[in-house]
């Protein structure tokens, strides 16, 4: 596609992973154009912020509608910017942000409105209480590529209802998806200011960073994630790290190895792997561990490798060669280590270079990279166990904490091993759909980052909380204020017994020595 762009001006280009066809070269904006975009966000809040809920609700019903009608071609362009098979870019991507459209607005007027907030300390019954939720003003967000649609307009939708303004940084590798977001965003009412996109490479990123934003939104890496805590702890800018994850999968003894294999599957190369939800640590108990294996494989000889285009296609291609690479890597080191290639380890070249082999690993160690670092590829890697206790310290063995399931006929015993791993959630019997249920929060503990996504919580991460106190009684001084005299102190003491004390008549002494509290002489 030709351009315009001068000379010397820094670009991104939109490749198409399956076929390094450039779909698009764009420019980067600049520190200056970062900080114009952030000052007009600025300048268009306050009247956007002004709307009522239901408007802004309004506005989200029809972007909703809008969606849904072109949820084939933003499908369509979602593959060929991120390479997932087109089926995948409508489950995961376009649902997961039509729903998370419903639950925004049939609950955002009820979870954005003013709260009332009871007060049970005697001494503050003359008082009304409320809870106040404001937009936080200017939200920046920075997305990645591997889910360039469902990741920033769910987020950005929170956002905007709320009564933010929202500048998207969004990955330099699927500019063209955000730019599409933008304009169903414009088209369904959003004002051109309240929602931007400034597109560019790292150095964009950062100018939004240190831009005059009011709360950040980060998903990427662990290492990225640092360096912008570290840049938002300057200025105490509020964030929200969602940083990826190295998710464990447990097959227990009483599990369904078909239905578990079958999961192990999918949950390990779902867009190519490249998710941070992914299945990246299987554990299997020795019981079942040969029969996991044996299922794992001949499911994956069944697998379908190519363009996401075309629709009998069920793994698509990496996003580049450097993550490809970090694959191969990852897999070297474990062959050098010990474990054994049951299926793949090897790049598709005859499809693309971008292509990798869904790869089978078995008998891996925590000695290994394929366990530590997070993978992001496509690569099942299998470990035996022999106990529960075993199985939990090996969950969580890790840095990370996003995510992880259990695979037991026996929901109970699921239900209390869950409870035992470190992880932001717990799935039983199933894994990744969770990220789907608009309803349930999306984030994790430890080096997975911090803060939520999605539902109620992703939503309260959006404004901030104020409490406003009333008194009911404006004339009257408080019996707390100066002019204590040598009486106070004993009056408080019985108020303390008669609101606190064990024991009706503890309580009828202290209601008497307080009974001049309110008599007392205040300055």
């Amino acid at each position: 596609m030709a351009t315009n762009i001068p000379i010397g001006v820094r670009t991104v280009s939109s490749v198409n992973p399956a076929t390094g066809e450039v779909l698009r070269e764009l420019e980067c904006a600049g520190d200056d154009e970062v900080i114009a975009a952030v000052s007009r966000a600025r300048a268009a809040q306050k009247r956007w912020a002004d709307l009522s809920v239901r408007n802004r609700i309004a506005v989200l019903r029809e972007f909703q509608r809008r969606l849904l009608e072109k949820k084939s071609e933003i499908a369509t362009l979602i593959t060929c910017e991120a390479g997932k098979p087109r089926s995948e870019a409508l489950t995961t991507e376009v649902l997961v942000v039509l729903d998370a459209a419903r639950f925004l607005i049939d609950n955002s007027y009820r979870l954005l409105r003013d709260e009332h907030l009871p007060h049970g300390n005697l001494a503050a019954k003359l008082k009304s209480g409320q809870l106040i939720r404001e937009p936080y003003g200017v939200v920046g967000i920075i997305s990645p590529w591997n889910y360039p649609f469902s990741i920033p307009a769910t987020e950005a939708l929170a956002a905007l209802v709320a009564g933010n303004a929202v500048v998207l940084k969004p990955s330099e590798f699927t500019s063209l998806v955000a730019l599409e977001l933008k304009s169903l965003l414009h088209a369904a009412g959003v004002p051109q200011d309240i929602f931007q996109v400034v597109v560019g490479d790292g150095g964009t990123g950062a100018a939004l960073i240190h831009s005059e934003i009011d709360k950040l939104v980060f998903t990427g890496s662990v290492a990225t994630g640092k360096r912008i805590a570290a840049a938002a702890a300057e200025r105490l800018l509020p964030v929200v790290l969602e940083l990826g994850g190295k998710d464990p999968m447990l097959v227990m003894d009483d599990a369904d190895v078909d239905v578990a294999s079958s999961a192990a599957v999918w949950g390990a190369f779902v867009n190519a792997g490249q998710t941070c939800l992914s299945v990246e640590r299987c554990y299997v108990h020795r019981n079942l561990y040969q029969a996991f294996l044996n299922s794992c494989l001949e499911k994956m000889k069944k697998l379908r490798v190519g363009s996401g285009l075309d629709p009998e296609i069920d793994v698509g291609p990496m996003i580049h060669e450097h993550q490809l690479e970090i694959v191969e890597e990852h897999v070297r080191d474990a062959v050098a280590r010990g474990a054994r290639v049951l299926a793949g380890g090897t790049r598709l070249p005859d499809l693309g270079r971008n292509f990798y082999m869904p790869t089978l690993l078995a008998d891996v160690t925590h000695e290994m990279c394929i366990m530590r670092e997070e993978t992001f590829g496509p690569v099942l890697p299998v470990m035996g166990f022999g106990t529960d206790e075993e199985a939990m310290r090996l969950a969580n063995d890790s840095e990370f904490g996003l995510a992880a399931s259990v695979w037991t006929r026996d929901k109970k015993r699921g239900e209390i091993l869950a409870r035992q791993i470190h992880s932001g959630t717990v799935m039983v019997n199933d894994v990744i759909s969770y990220f789907g249920i608009s309803e349930a929060p999306h984030g994790g503990m430890k080096a997975s980052g911090i803060g939520r996504a999605h539902g109620r919580f992703g939503l309260e991460e959006m404004v901030r909380l104020k409490y406003l106190d009333s008194d009911l009684m404006p004339r009257m001084k408080k019996v707390w204020w100066y002019g204590y005299g040598a009486n106070f102190a004993r009056q408080m003491e019985g108020f303390l017994d008669f609101q606190f004390a064990r024991g009706i008549w503890k309580r009828l002494s202290g209601a008497m020595r307080a009974a001049g509290l309110v008599k007392r002489r205040r300055l």
